[in-house]
C-alpha cells in the first residue's frame, strides 16, 4: 500500500469536510441524484470511448494506483551482478538452473534467451519490443484516468444544467426549487472534486510509475546484454547504477561494503 496516496487522499478530505464546509453542514452536501449523473454519465461515456475489456479492468488500474508493483533496483542490481559472477566463473550456460530464482518475468526472459544463445541482436529487438508495449498499454490507462477526470466536471455541468431546467419548471412550487437548486450546485461540485481529487492525481501516478517501470526494465536490459556479452561483474554494477539516483547508488555501495 502506497501510504502518500491514501495520506493524500484523506488530508484532501480533511480540509475539504472540516476546514471548506464545516463538519455541521455535511449533510447539505449529499445529495445521491447529483453523484449519480456524474458517476453514471462518466462511466457511459467511457464505456463508449474505450474497449470493454479495458474499462472492465478499471479496478485492476486503480489498484496499481494505491499498490504500484515496482521491482527494488537495489535487489534488481545485485540479482543481476551476482549472476555476471557466477556466468563469468562457470560460463553462461550455469545460469539455466537459477533462472527461476528471477521475480521478473521480463527479466526472466531476457536471462532465458541469453541462456539458449540467441544473438545480442534479436534479443534487443524482442525486449525493446516489450518494452515498448509496456509503456504504450501504460499509456492508455493514464489517458482513460485524464479521459475521466476530463468528463466528470462535464456531467456535473449536465446536473447543474437538469437541475435548473428541473428549478425554472417548479418555480410555482416553493418545496420544488429547494431540491432541484441543490442538483443544479452540488453536481459541479462532485464533477470538480471527483476530477481534481480523484482521477488527476490518479492520472499523475500511474504516469510516474510507469516511468519508473520503464527505466528499470531498461536497466534490466542492459544487464541481460552484459551477461549476454560475458562482461566484469563490476563493469556490469557501473552499467547498472547508472540508471539510479546518486542517493541509491550509495546504499548499493553500502550493502556491498557492508
Amino acid at each position: 500500500m502506497d501510504i502518500s496516496v491514501v495520506g493524500g487522499l484523506l488530508f484532501a478530505v480533511a480540509v475539504i469536510v472540516f476546514v471548506g464546509i464545516g463538519p455541521a453542514n455535511i449533510m447539505l452536501f449529499v445529495d445521491v441524484p447529483s453523484l449519480g449523473i456524474v458517476i453514471g454519465g462518466t462511466l457511459g461515456a467511457i464505456f463508449v470511448a474505450y474497449p470493454t475489456a479495458q474499462v472492465t479492468s478499471l479496478v485492476t488500474i486503480l489498484k496499481n494506483v494505491f499498490m504500484p508493483q515496482v521491482n527494488d533496483p537495489i535487489a534488481t542490481i545485485k540479482l543481476i551482478v551476482n549472476f555476471a559472477e557466477q556466468a563469468r566463473r562457470e560460463g553462461i550456460l550455469a545460469l539455466e538452473s537459477r533462472i527461476e530464482e528471477v521475480p521478473d518475468e521480463f527479466l526472466k526472459k531476457g536471462i532465458q534467451l541469453a541462456v539458449d544463445g540467441t544473438e545480442p541482436s534479436l534479443i534487443k529487438d524482442i525486449m525493446n519490443t516489450e518494452v515498448s508495449f509496456i509503456e504504450e498499454r501504460h499509456g492508455s490507462n493514464a489517458s482513460m484516468m485524464g479521459d475521466i477526470a476530463g468528463l466528470c466536471p462535464a456531467f456535473g455541468m449536465v446536473g447543474t444544467l437538469v437541475g435548473l431546467v428541473l428549478m425554472l419548471a417548479n418555480m410555482a412550487d416553493p418545496s420544488a426549487i429547494g431540491p432541484a437548486m441543490a442538483v443544479a450546485l452540488i453536481t459541479t461540485l462532485y464533477g470538480a472534486i471527483v476530477a481534481n481529487l480523484f482521477f488527476t492525481p490518479f492520472q499523475m501516478k500511474l504516469k510516474s510509475c510507469s516511468a519508473k517501470e520503464i527505466v528499470l526494465k531498461t536497466m534490466m536490459l542492459e544487464g541481460i546484454m552484459s551477461l549476454q556479452a560475458g562482461d566484469n561483474p563490476k563493469i556490469v554494477e557501473w552499467k547498472l547504477s547508472s540508471f539510479v539516483d546518486p542517493a541509491t547508488r550509495i546504499l548499493i555501495s553500502e550493502q556491498k561494503d557492508g
